[in-house]
């Protein structure tokens, strides 16, 4: 009977470690990360505006064409600097540096602002702007105002919602006519934008919802043997295999993802170090080069999501170590990582918490 009792004991411990990340989403952290954002989003240049010209009238300013989101360098760094603020302040009420934060999403995220972001977006040659990633961030931010429990939230919320029903619609009609996956490790891959928008539509938008979910069963359901060892890309910020089992885990019951990982990874449960190494960045003044940093934060993201999901402690440590190569050098002085990288590693240590 003791030995019985010990047993489960031990198994329970084993079960309990394995939903257990070593991060701690803490003051020291959120002192650390806020600053990033908080300084770019309304810093105007550099700016990479990737922007379309109809005819002369089109040479404006960033803060003319986007008077939301024209800091941090480019429009969809903006629109994650505004959620990491937004995330911070929902998972610390009472952080010292609220009040400036909240006159700063307020003085951006204005009524007025937001339909001139829309009329942008309606602009014949500027239609598909930001598609996937952009649009995706942005239904995040959305997801976000919704979760924080403040009457400021009530107001930025209502303000941004023309924008998102804009590309929330955007979103279903691409998926409508994309017939390939886009399986790259940067901004435009589908799993990537998918997955963001299926966090967002499955509590705000069931159409949509369903649109990704039949949508990803017909790109990956009889996808194997993804190339792990050939990642990652030299400018990649995002795991093409790891994303796709992101939007996976997410649409297929359990029993029915393990069954397909087994297929579309062999073997990394097991052995998660032996298909990948960290991503080491050797120039962070290069902001393609820097994306590698990005790509650990991204990596160690999916990593938890698979390591909760599937019980495995090794998975969970190996996203750890992911995290911790890159956090520490985020403050490198260089703005071609800084304007953008607290975002994804906000976002990793919300998921490293087995929710």
């Amino acid at each position: 009977m003791r030995l019985s009792i010990t047993l489960l004991f031990l198994f329970m411990t084993n079960l309990l470690s394995a939903q257990n990340s070593k991060l701690t989403f803490d003051q020291k952290k959120v002192e650390y990360l806020y600053h990033f954002a908080y300084e770019c989003i309304d810093q105007e240049y550099p700016n990479k505006t990737g922007h379309v010209l109809g005819d002369d009238s089109y040479l404006e300013p960033p803060r003319v064409m986007h008077p939301a989101f024209y800091g941090c360098f480019d429009w969809h760094s903006s629109v994650h600097g505004h959620w990491t603020l937004v995330k911070i302040l929902t998972e610390f009420p009472d952080f010292e540096h609220r009040d400036e934060i909240i006159k700063k999403l307020k003085n951006n995220i204005t009524a007025e602002n937001i339909l001139k972001e829309v009329a942008y977006f309606d602009d014949e040659h500027n239609n598909t702007y930001e598609r996937t990633y952009g649009w995706a961030w942005l239904l995040k931010l959305d997801e976000a105002l919704r979760e924080w429990d403040d009457p400021v939230a009530l107001e930025l919320q209502a303000n941004l919602s023309p924008l998102v029903n804009l590309l929330s619609g955007k979103f279903g009609e691409f998926l409508d006519k994309l017939i390939y996956p886009i399986r790259i490790g940067e901004h435009s891959n589908i799993a990537f934008g998918m997955s963001f928008a299926y966090d967002w539509a499955k509590k705000y938008n069931t159409a949509l919802a369903t649109k990704i979910e039949r949508k990803a069963r017909e790109y990956y359901s009889s996808d194997c043997d993804c190339p792990l060892t050939w990642e990652p890309g030299g400018f990649d910020f995002l795991s093409p295999c790891l994303q796709e089992a992101s939007i996976m885990l997410k649409i297929l019951p359990q029993k029915e993802f393990k069954q397909w990982l087994k297929t579309f990874l062999p073997k990394f449960e097991k052995h998660p170090d032996k298909f990948l190494e960290i991503a080491k960045v050797t120039d962070r003044s290069d902001g393609k080069l820097a994306h590698l940093d990005g790509l650990n934060f991204s990596r160690a993201w999916c990593l938890f999501e698979m390591g909760y999901a599937l019980n495995n402690q090794k998975l969970v440590d190996f996203a750890d170590t992911h995290f911790n190569y890159s956090f520490e050098k985020m403050d490198s002085g260089e703005y071609a990582g800084a304007h953008w990288l607290a975002s994804f590693a906000t976002y990793a240590l919300e998921k490293s918490h087995n929710k």
